[in-house]
């Protein structure tokens, strides 16, 4: 008799701890990577952006030495650039194309790693972006500025 209370005891305290391991997650399951970290931010800047298209990461620099403490802000620093894709629209940033000659911009802060309780401190500076031609005809015209008043009062005279 007291075998089998002993034995429903024991199976209503399994059945207790397995229901008890089924609604609490596990601590690994509310863990960030530090990219999917980033990730998470880029969405959230572009939630908060007033501009016209949405960002998508371009170039994420290495992370930090982990110390193993989601709540613990971990540095960031990486660049997002512009896509084709309304803010808008309800596409993930992940299926949109980038923008040519997009606003590229650099992003610095830090990011918590704890999905529920997540935070964030990012700011991004837009980078200028310099194309190939863009640079030649600035070069050009520095070297203009520099014989242009040489140059000038010769053509005109023999030109």
């Amino acid at each position: 008799m007291e075998t089998q209370r002993a034995s429903l005891a024991l199976g209503r305290w399994s059945l207790w701890l397995l229901l008890l391991g089924l609604v609490v997650p596990s601590a690994s399951a509310q863990t960030l990577s530090y990219r999917e970290a980033v990730l998470h931010a880029v969405d959230r800047l572009n939630e908060r952006s007033s501009e016209a298209n949405l960002y998508r990461l371009l170039e994420l620099d290495p992370p930090p030495k982990a110390d193993g403490d989601p709540d613990t802000p971990k540095p960031v620093s990486f660049t997002m650039k512009e896509t084709v894709c309304p803010r808008t629209s309800q596409q993930p940033q992940e299926n949109c194309d980038f923008k040519e000659n997009g606003l590229v911009k650099q992003c610095v802060g830090t990011v918590t790693l704890d999905q529920v309780k997540g935070q964030m401190n990012i700011t991004c500076d837009e980078l200028q972006s310099v194309g190939r031609f863009r640079r030649l005809r600035n070069r050009i015209r520095n070297i203009w500025r520099k014989i242009g008043p040489i140059a000038g009062p010769l053509i005109s005279r023999f030109g």
